[in-house]
């Protein structure tokens, strides 16, 4: 290891410590990690019996993920492990969510654990008593290893998914397997040839160095790439860079920024919404001409492409595109924190996890696989393809994952992860406002007074939340 990379991991590691993570790792964390068990340890680990429901079948249902794709060489030792069968499906957004939700809602349709969004379709999926309850899981020796350590994970990352939310004694529904905060990729090349290196530090300078640079790339490279699918699936990079215009102001849950305090107040017209969401449609016109139908697989490849100067979009992308067998931008990629609107930069975070359906046949079964594939031995394997390890440990215990993880990357994500808020909204209907929000930023991009889109998207969430409380 260099000198210059020591001592960016020696700062690294320093900024952890001011943002107070060593401190919540001292206290949850005081046991070393030991090795888990594995095929060749035998049949018991800490106390529990890995073996002991072997020869039966789990029906596993994955979003097409960096996650799922970290997970999958693993999959073999899992099975060695403890003799089960693992069925897995796999699927693309979006047509993953409709598919997870109908395996959830058949009777006649076999799952067990499902990929779960830790959001407002988690607490949906728990109103509709389509989740199971895991804290009895974790607190029989006979299912847990001694080792797991569920306070290994921020304390914010585990109440995303603990209902009811602000009940005396909620129940724990899922656990993190990724997260992702969101944070600005740019190519070095491009940004050299058009801006003498200058990277931007304001989101003004950066819609101005898209389009500069879009104009000089004739349709040969872009300035900018983004989520541009009319769909709820891109809300989340769509709240990341709105929370960034909204600066320091509250934004508490289950409203965040969107609603003032009550479901019939929402608050679209806002200065600070309206200017996040003309920030998103001039970095779209800033990118290819068929923007509005790419999603994130879209966008990532033409980044990874060498395609697009600047990319926002989820931190778990960043370690694919330092892979040579998938990116033609080895060692050109440059990571950073969204651009400032004013004061201070600031993001969002988002979180995956994995449920198990309260339909399951076999739940003790798949609690075991659960626990493996988000225990402090098999996590931050699968983690080096995201960048996103949920456990305090894996950031910050010599590791594969930390030796995987390119510095400059890891300090961004976690500079990052000192302003970052939550992007969820808890309404059961929230994705039907996401895609109404998605739909304005069409309109602007496509041309529409933004003054005009904000009027029209606050009248549209008024009448959908006006009709949801007389159905309720």
């Amino acid at each position: 290891m260099n000198a210059g990379v020591a001592w960016r991991r020696r700062r690294f590691l320093q900024g952890m410590v001011s943002a107070g993570v060593t401190a919540a790792l001292t206290s949850n964390c005081r046991k070393p990690l030991k090795s888990g068990p594995t095929p060749e340890s035998g049949k018991t680990h800490n106390g529990v019996n890995w073996r002991q429901f072997a020869g039966e079948d789990l029906a596993l249902c994955l979003n097409d993920h960096p996650w799922t794709q970290g997970l999958q060489p693993l999959l073999p030792e899992f099975e060695a492990l403890t003799g089960l069968r693992l069925q897995v499906e796999t699927s693309p957004e979006p047509e993953y969510f409709q598919r997870m939700e109908a395996r959830l809602r058949t009777a006649e349709e076999s799952l067990d654990v499902f990929f779960l969004p830790m959001d407002s379709t988690a607490y949906r999926l728990w109103q509709d008593d389509l989740l199971l309850p895991l804290k009895g899981f974790i607190n029989n020796p006979r299912l847990t290893d001694r080792d797991y350590n569920l306070f290994d994970f921020p304390e914010g990352f585990r109440l995303a998914a603990m209902y009811p939310p602000e009940g005396p004694e909620p129940d724990l529904y899922g656990i993190p397997t990724t997260f992702e905060v969101y944070i600005l990729f740019y190519n070095k090349d491009l940004v050299n040839r058009h801006l003498d290196g200058i990277v931007p530090k304001t989101m003004g300078e950066l819609v101005q160095a898209a389009s500069q640079i879009n104009q000089a790339g004739q349709g040969n490279y872009y300035g900018a790439v983004m989520r541009g699918v009319l769909a709820d699936t891109i809300i989340d990079t769509v709240t990341g860079i709105v929370l960034n215009s909204w600066g320091d102001q509250p934004a508490p849950l289950p409203y965040n920024l969107w609603f003032d305090q009550a479901w019939d107040q929402p608050r679209f017209v806002d200065p600070k919404i309206v200017q996040g969401l003309v920030t998103y449609a001039q970095l779209m016109q800033a990118g290819p001409p068929d923007i509005a139908n790419l999603d994130w697989p879209e966008a990532t490849r033409l980044f990874q492409a060498g395609k697009a100067a600047f990319y926002i979009d989820a931190s778990l992308f960043g370690p694919s595109y330092e892979r040579a067998e998938t990116s033609a931008v080895v060692g050109k990629v440059g990571y950073t924190v969204l651009p400032r609107f004013e004061g201070n930069s600031l993001t969002g975070h988002w979180l995956w996890g994995l449920g198990i359906s309260r339909r399951s046949q076999k739940p003790e079964a798949a609690w075991l696989f659960v626990q493996w594939a988000t225990s402090p031995e098999i996590e931050p394997k699968i983690a080096i393809a995201t960048g996103g390890a949920p456990r305090f440990s894996s950031w910050l215990t010599p590791s594969e994952y930390t030796e995987a993880t390119n510095i400059d990357f890891a300090l961004a994500v976690q500079t990052a992860m000192r302003t970052s808020r939550p992007t969820a909204v808890l309404h059961p209907r929230w994705n039907q406002i996401a895609v109404a929000i998605v739909a304005a930023i069409h309109r602007i991009y496509e041309g529409t007074d933004a003054t005009v889109a904000a009027q029209q998207l606050q009248a549209t969430v008024q009448g959908l939340m006006a009709q949801l409380e007389e159905k309720a």
